[in-house]
């Protein structure tokens, strides 16, 4: 009896593992603001190390954003498809992560005028999925 309760359990914590609801984007979004600090703040001081850091992070973050599970398991599949949610987001992450890697580029070449031109596209990025995908 104890092993099919355990069986149970982690069969209901595997299934809940992979669904991406709104909270954990938000954590992402915060996790996402705050590396953009770090990378702003590697240029003000001039810093490669510090500008790395807030790349690798928001590296990592950017890759974990997607449309939560209400968005993805959306009954109607003309609605899915209308909304192009799940596709935009995709492109919106490919695009801050190519951009991200420019960044770290540029500014590892000396060329601090591109990386900030790179991070000025990123916020665009950013922007873009606000007003578009969350309506702001």
């Amino acid at each position: 009896m104890k092993k099919i309760v355990l069986a149970f359990m982690l069969l209901v914590g595997a299934v809940q593992a992979g669904n991406y609801t709104k909270e954990d984007r938000i954590k992402d979004m915060k996790a996402m603001a705050k590396a953009m600090d770090t990378i702003q703040n590697g240029f003000f001081y001039n810093n490669y190390d510090t500008v790395a850091e807030g790349v690798m992070k928001l590296s990592d973050h950017v890759e974990n954003v997607k449309p939560p599970i209400e968005e993805t398991e959306e009954k109607n599949p003309m609605a899915r498809y209308m909304d192009g949610k799940i596709k935009m987001t995709n492109k919106i992450v490919k695009k801050i992560d190519q951009k991200a890697l420019t960044i770290l580029q540029r500014f590892k070449a000396g060329d601090s005028a591109q990386a900030v031109q790179a991070y000025t596209k990123i916020v665009g990025q950013c922007m873009k999925c606000h007003r578009e995908i969350r309506h702001w």
